[in-house]
């Protein structure tokens, strides 16, 4: 699998360790990502890049370099945060901040990127300019809305988009991608049910915010069991319930909050409808008030036709046909990449990582193993678009 893969590509393997090692050593969380910014900016000048700018976003990096020749713009994009999360890992590379960690990869996808803006410095043997981006705040923050409302796409006429991310438990160095919807959009709600407190022993002289809370909990799931057309995909999970501090008060209010994933609009669009309706309704039947706040985070990740073809035969040219797989699954996870692609085509892809903890759980490690295959893509996509 590696023989289609450039020598000098292979050669950066040992040193792009050490850069992941670093980075996951100093995780940073949502536009916090100072010192893995600084880190990222000494490299790209280090390579002698053409040009730097970091306005974008406040941790942001952009990367410009230029082929031997003229022609189109495309972007490369990774994503450089970490999460709250406290690491289980036994390694010499150990994150130093406590509660903080790459748990989701972000130290090697910022690695790849890094990789391949060395070899593109190196070798411009291309017609046209590429952007490397490197994202701050993917992990709920949104940061490529922030950049892509800070004028990155303005700025730079890039006509295509490509990012990636590792996939544990998916096959080793296989890609796995599918035209259309990849990932889910992400919206988040509050529900706040005010109802009127009492003592636990005369629940009578109240109206019960707690029992109100459950009956809402219950039947919003009835959205998509008897709401949503059987056909389209939809999740609505409650995960979190806060009410009363003591055992024997009837507290004056609850709050219930949760998230909402789907791939179509129209879907959204009716999920928060019913949301409201049900926690009106219910709250109503129990004397009590219900407030909510709906609100859209990230839209689904649908990728371009055109540009997953290109990314597909690129995958190809790497890793084999055999081996590039075009019609996953869809997941109901979110990626800020979303935004990015809402204003230009685009194509993001999975990398396979092969057996390991999940992404998000305190013993996630990135296979360092992957990055010179991920590296060489980006260069195979940089090729085949810019010609």
């Amino acid at each position: 699998m590696i023989n289609n893969i450039n020598p000098n590509i292979i050669a950066l393997k040992d040193e792009m360790v050490q850069w992941r090692h670093h980075i996951h050593r100093y995780p940073e969380t949502a536009f916090e990502e100072h010192k893995t910014t600084q880190f990222i900016i000494d490299k790209l000048k280090s390579f002698g890049i053409d040009e730097l700018y970091t306005e974008f976003a406040p941790t942001g990096v952009v990367g410009v370099i230029k082929g031997n020749r003229p022609g189109k713009w495309i972007g490369l994009r990774a994503d450089i945060d970490a999460l709250d999360v406290l690491e289980q890992n036994k390694v010499d590379y150990c994150s130093t901040i406590n509660g903080k960690m790459h748990a989701c990869g972000h130290d090697g996808h910022s690695t790849i990127l890094l990789g391949t803006a060395k070899y593109l410095a190196r070798h411009r043997d291309f017609s046209g300019t590429v952007v490397v981006i490197f994202q701050p705040a993917e992990e709920n923050e949104g940061g490529g809305r922030v950049m892509v409302e800070n004028g990155l796409f303005e700025r730079f006429p890039i006509e295509a988009i490509y990012g990636m991310h590792n996939q544990p438990n998916m096959a080793f160095g296989e890609f796995f991608i599918r035209k259309g919807p990849l990932m889910a959009s992400y919206d988040i709600f509050d529900i706040k049910i005010t109802g009127k407190g009492a003592h636990a022993a005369a629940p009578h002289l109240g109206h019960d915010t707690i029992v109100t809370a459950t009956q809402v909990v219950n039947s919003l799931q009835t959205i998509v069991s008897r709401s949503i057309n059987p056909l389209d995909s939809l999740v609505v999970s409650v995960t979190q319930i806060h009410s009363g501090d003591t055992w024997n008060v009837l507290p004056q209010e609850a709050v219930i909050r949760g998230t909402v994933r789907s791939f179509a609009t129209e879907v959204q669009d009716l999920a928060e409808k019913r949301i409201k309706e049900i926690a009106d309704g219910v709250a109503q039947t129990f004397n009590a008030t219900a407030n909510v706040r709906y609100e859209r985070r990230y839209p689904a990740t649908v990728n371009h036709p055109q540009a997953t073809e290109l990314a597909i035969k690129a995958a190809k040219v790497i890793v084999g046909e055999d081996k590039v797989h075009t019609d996953v699954q869809p997941s109901m996870g979110a990626e800020d990449f979303s935004f990015m692609l809402q204003v230009k085509p685009g194509a993001y892809i999975w990398l396979g990582a092969g057996e390991g903890a999940n992404l998000h759980h305190p013993q996630f490690n990135f296979n360092d193993e992957i990055l010179p295959i991920a590296v060489a893509y980006f260069i195979e996509i940089v090729k085949a678009e810019l010609s």
